[in-house]
């Protein structure tokens, strides 16, 4: 389910504004101004049919310990503020909320990035 699993979640985060869709190691993603906000999982550990989304530690973990057959995390993942999700368990709503909170963590990342880089300049 890699590439038609991402089918899904590319429509969804077309709509978002600025999203580019693109890919990060080797796999298929979304981008916002260079910043990658989700990425089909491409390591070994992942389930097949995984999407990784950014998100903050704090949140993924409440995630995980609220639905833990939607989202989970294998050690390789652990230090990266993401969460692993299985595509096939989670409802269009519940990954729409997510891609956008993603979104928006990118936008200002890339923002601020943005902004460092006109200063140096």
């Amino acid at each position: 389910m890699t590439s038609s699993g991402f089918a899904r979640v590319r429509k969804m985060g077309l709509a978002l504004s600025g999203t580019e869709v693109s890919s990060s190691w080797g796999s298929p993603a979304l981008k916002v101004r260079g910043t990658t906000y989700a990425v089909m999982a491409s390591h070994k550990s992942a389930e097949p049919g995984t999407l990784v989304i950014v998100l903050p530690i704090d949140q993924r973990d409440e995630l995980i310990e609220a639905d833990p057959d939607t989202y989970y995390l294998k050690p390789h993942y652990v230090s990266y503020p993401s969460v692993l999700v299985r595509l096939s368990r989670i409802p269009d709503d519940a990954l729409r909320d997510l891609l956008l909170t993603a979104w928006q963590l990118a936008s200002k990342s890339a923002r601020r990035r943005r902004i460092r880089t006109l200063s140096i300049e």
